[in-house]
């Protein structure tokens, strides 16, 4: 049989399979290097000395420092140190986990609580995230905490697919729980899944530094099942231009959006702002990349919801 041949008819079976494959790890998307941060948390709620981990060069960083992303690693996770009413507390739910010889990252959604009588009682839920971009700390509450996030870094490539390596627990609840901190604990409709979004983006910065965009390249995948083991390769091909009269379409969780939040050149976190659908020939400006172990928006998700990921990389 052709070659051509073979490769439609694989193209039919397997509608997420890019044939041939040209694979280009995302920088440090093996998961095998990790900063290693020993922070002490304030002796009010304890005083203990909580590990965070951060995905870069293998490094250990001893203090309650400020950090930024090291060795040009393009990840963020969602370990951070918040300091609230002068009371430093930390966030862990991405954790540096051994996988055969080397590690991999798994992100769990956990209830984190901060209080001290007479002073703060907060009491928050977070999922484990890692995204391509970064976090500036110190977190000072939970109210506009996303204004701290800078999504996506600099990218001018037209990939056609993502592929990693994954496994997932999910709580199978037939709703997700709400904590925010501020209000009492509240029902989202709706089980928890665990989410990859990839949005390519091309962006322009006006006089007054706000940030538009249009919307390149899209593909967004849920978890709604625990995996009996690792699913090595996974492969998603990334759609482009206008997609919402596509058969994949999810307006909920594909469409155009203005939730996050980016540095423009003044260093201030402004919002990015989609305005529409750009043309499938177009070249990005940025790539926004996004692992989480629960979805619905900040502090949404089930206690326990977890998602491992490992080999991160591009199909060209």
């Amino acid at each position: 049989m052709k070659p051509r041949i073979i490769f439609l008819l694989l193209s039919i079976v397997f509608p997420f399979a890019i044939y041939p494959q040209d694979f280009s790890p995302v920088k440090f998307g093996d998961m095998d290097h990790w900063v290693t941060r020993h922070i002490n948390e304030s002796k009010i709620i304890g005083g203990n000395c909580k590990t965070l981990y951060e995905i870069g060069p293998d490094t250990i960083i001893d203090g309650n420092i400020t950090y930024s992303n090291m060795g040009n690693s393009p990840w963020g996770t969602s370990n951070v140190m918040a300091k609230v009413a002068g009371i430093t507390k930390t966030n862990t739910s991405v954790f540096k986990e051994k996988r055969g010889n080397g590690f991999c990252a798994r992100l769990e959604t956990r209830i984190e609580s901060v209080k001290v009588l007479g002073i703060v009682n907060i009491t928050v839920l977070a999922s484990g995230s890692i995204f391509l971009g970064d976090m500036e700390e110190p977190i000072t509450g939970t109210k506009g905490a996303e204004r701290n996030l800078n999504w996506g870094v600099p990218f001018t490539l037209c990939p056609k697919a993502i592929r990693y390596d994954y496994k997932t627990k999910i709580i199978e609840n037939e709703n997700r729980i709400r904590l925010t901190g501020f209000s009492k604990k509240s029902q989202i409709t709706g089980q928890d899944c665990a989410m990859m979004v990839l949005l390519l983006q091309k962006r322009a910065e006006n006089s007054d530094g706000k940030i538009k965009a249009t919307r390149i390249g899209t593909v967004v995948i849920k978890y709604d099942k625990t995996t009996p083991s690792w699913v090595n390769g996974a492969t998603y091909k990334i759609l482009y231009g206008d997609i919402s009269k596509h058969p994949s379409y999810d307006e909920t969780i594909m469409g155009l959006n203005s939730n996050m939040y980016a540095r423009n050149s003044r260093g201030e976190n402004v919002r990015v702002e989609e305005l529409g659908w750009g043309k499938p020939n177009e070249t990005p400006t940025h790539i926004i990349l996004q692992f989480s172990s629960s979805h619905g928006g900040a502090f949404i998700g089930s206690p326990g919801n977890t998602l491992w990921i490992d080999n991160v990389g591009l199909l060209y």
